[in-house]
């Protein structure tokens, strides 16, 4: 059996986090809409654009094994952030995000070359934000940074400096949690040796 994986995501900080694994990959996007369904929770909406993006690169990939994730910021009121607009959006997200508490989701399948069964982990992190005024909204918006960034910011980025808290996974709130990923390749031998050996950090 064939132990070729693909990333199924143009996002470089995952491609990088992936990098860290030791794990040798290619890098296929999908095209698969970001946008949940009438009803459709975070959690639900997470996991099921994960698969989806997964199950079309696969499409294109056959024989492959293929990652895919998708990562959701979820307000304290429940609203799910997806990526800005345009800059109005991106200050609005901004806005309700300072001085609060959110959560960050990433949903993340492992689609084999047969298809299935898929092997899926959802991570939850909270991130808390201190108060922003509208001076450093406007700055970081026109830094250009929160444009392709679900909940508009990148906590690696400018916006680490907003952040006064992190319970949880850094890594999924940066787009791929490391050490559930690690799990992953590891049960089905897609690690090399070395990087097998290593147990999860927690």
């Amino acid at each position: 059996m064939t132990r070729a994986l693909v990333l199924a995501s143009a996002s470089p900080r995952r491609r990088a986090l992936l990098s860290e694994l030791g794990v040798d990959f290619e890098v296929l996007a999908s095209d698969v809409p970001e946008q949940p369904l009438a009803g459709e929770d975070a959690r639900a909406f997470a996991t099921r654009v994960g698969r989806e993006k997964a199950v079309e690169v696969a499409a294109e990939r056959p024989g492959h094994w293929v990652l895919a994730a998708d990562t959701v910021v979820v307000r304290s009121d429940g609203e799910i952030l997806g990526k800005p607009v345009d800059p109005d959006d991106a200050r609005r997200m901004l806005r309700g995000l300072s001085g609060c508490a959110h959560r960050v989701l990433t949903a993340v399948t492992l689609l084999p070359p047969a298809g299935t069964p898929a092997d899926e982990v959802l991570v939850e992190s909270t991130v808390t934000f201190r108060a922003l005024d509208e001076v450093e909204i406007a700055a970081y918006v026109d830094s250009g940074e929160p444009f392709d960034k679900a909940g508009a910011y990148a906590i690696q980025g400018g916006a680490g400096r907003f952040v006064v808290g992190v319970a949880g996974s850094y890594t999924n709130v940066v787009g791929l949690p490391v050490d559930e990923v690690r799990v992953l390749l590891r049960r089905h031998g897609l690690l090399p040796s070395a990087a097998n050996a290593v147990e999860p950090s927690r």
